[in-house]
């Protein structure tokens, strides 16, 4: 490997992304093995042998990978990873396994993307950046969900209390949203329960159809693009559970349902809204995620939201649909409170304008957007804690608010984005000459 290849400034950026990623993923793997849990490293790891949980996501981190290649590249790529999966497929049904925990397919796409990161490293002597990205990216996405996964095991060990009550005392500002968007759920039936629910465990797929928009001429280029919805999915997974560990939510379904057995306060979900009194924290079980504050399936169909405004209408269209479906599917499923979606937006757009500025370079409008953003994130999350209860009695004071506060928010990073876009030059007209005489 040259060492002036890795003096270039991106190339160090990139070898520090890295290395920071992979001491979080160990980081992640040794809490999990003092719970006595298998950490994010080894869950992956398994699924190059065993069914992986998601098919989907493998192969979208592979269209990932592939956004590196030329097209002749990539049907060879996608034609391995089928061949691989049906090899896989007759092996377990040759040896009678039969798939129960997973996806009969996946690791094919798994194969691959490790393929061609070590074509990159051998057969290229590792000077090929741009395909060690691109396997760099597509391992990113299904490493965080594991590291997803284990982060949220982690918060049911580590918080044996919840704020359910502080949340739902303060949603009442809001209306209970949650209540009245599970009575919705019911009575659509099956049809639009199957409907919302595959919208919000396929959240993922969605972010990489967007992001492989983004990303189409990275090939041609020779370079991936300054700002791309990747980075801002990554970042949102790795913060937003550090907020879970402040304030720990199960969410409406749990604390008021059925689904948190004796656990639940109460069985009122989504029929009767809780009443409002003093909230404290009310312990509860070290299986259930606390994983509510913010909602991250809001922050991540805003952001896939916000990146598909720039792609053709079909995808603006998609976009909007994701967002709303995801919104419904939150509350409609009783996830998450009224609260949390409101914090998931903020949170969402303060980490987007911080991205984009780091691109575009900090300035003063980029500066002010997001200590704005920071500001108003952290003010819900202290209003909840302290004042839920003032919230409930004066809805009509602090929902306009909630509301309010958010919209500032989406104003100031509609408004700050738009002096960003660069202006096009008048073209100047040439001035006449005289003729000769």
């Amino acid at each position: 490997m040259e060492f002036a290849t890795w003096r270039r400034p991106r190339a160090v950026l990139w070898a520090a992304a890295g290395v920071v990623a992979l001491g979080f993923l160990i980081s992640l793997e040794i809490a999990a093995r003092r719970y006595g849990l298998s950490g994010p490293i080894t869950n992956q790891a398994r699924e190059v042998i065993f069914p992986p949980k998601s098919g989907f996501l493998s192969y979208a981190s592979l269209a990932l990978t592939m956004v590196v290649l030329t097209r002749r590249q990539r049907l060879i790529a996608f034609g391995a990873a089928i061949g691989i999966d049906i090899a896989f497929f007759l092996v377990r049904w040759a040896l009678g396994v039969t798939v129960t925990d997973g996806h009969p397919f996946g690791n094919g796409a798994l194969w691959v993307i490790l393929g061609c990161g070590v074509f990159a490293v051998t057969r290229r002597a590792g000077r090929d950046l741009l395909l060690l990205k691109g396997v760099g990216l597509g391992l990113l996405l299904v490493a965080g969900r594991k590291a997803g996964d284990t982060w949220l095991l982690i918060t049911s060990k580590t918080r044996p209390a919840v704020l359910d009550q502080y949340a739902a005392t303060a949603d009442h500002a809001l209306g209970n949203p949650s209540w009245l968007a599970g009575r919705l759920v019911r009575a659509t039936g099956p049809i639009g329960a199957h409907v919302l629910d595959y919208v919000y465990i396929q959240l993922a797929v969605a972010a990489v159809i967007v992001a492989a928009y983004q990303l189409r001429d990275v090939a041609v280029e020779r370079r991936f693009p300054n700002h791309h919805l990747v980075r801002t999915f990554l970042v949102i997974g790795l913060l937003g559970p550090a907020v879970y560990m402040i304030f720990p939510v199960v969410g409406p379904v749990f604390a008021y349902g059925t689904a948190g057995g004796h656990w639940a306060v109460a069985d009122m979900w989504p029929d009767t809204p809780p009443p409002v009194h003093t909230p404290h924290p009310i312990p509860f079980d070290e299986i259930t995620p606390r994983n509510c504050m913010p909602s991250l399936h809001t922050a991540w169909a805003t952001a896939i939201f916000i990146h598909s405004r720039k792609g053709p209408r079909a995808l603006r269209f998609a976009g909007a649909f994701w967002l709303i479906a995801t919104l419904g599917a939150t509350l409609g499923f009783g996830y998450h409170y009224g609260v949390d979606l409101v914090a998931g937006v903020v949170f969402t757009i303060t980490i987007e304008a911080a991205l984009r500025s780091l691109a575009r370079g900090w300035d003063r409008s980029g500066i002010q957007l997001v200590a704005h953003g920071a500001t108003v994130f952290t003010v819900l999350l202290v209003a909840y804690r302290c004042l839920p209860v003032e919230m409930a009695r004066y809805p009509w004071v602090f929902g306009p608010l909630l509301i309010g506060a958010m919209l500032s928010v989406v104003r100031g990073y509609a408004r700050t984005t738009k002096l960003w876009e660069p202006k096009a030059a008048p073209v100047r007209r040439p001035e006449p000459q005289p003729e000769p005489v």
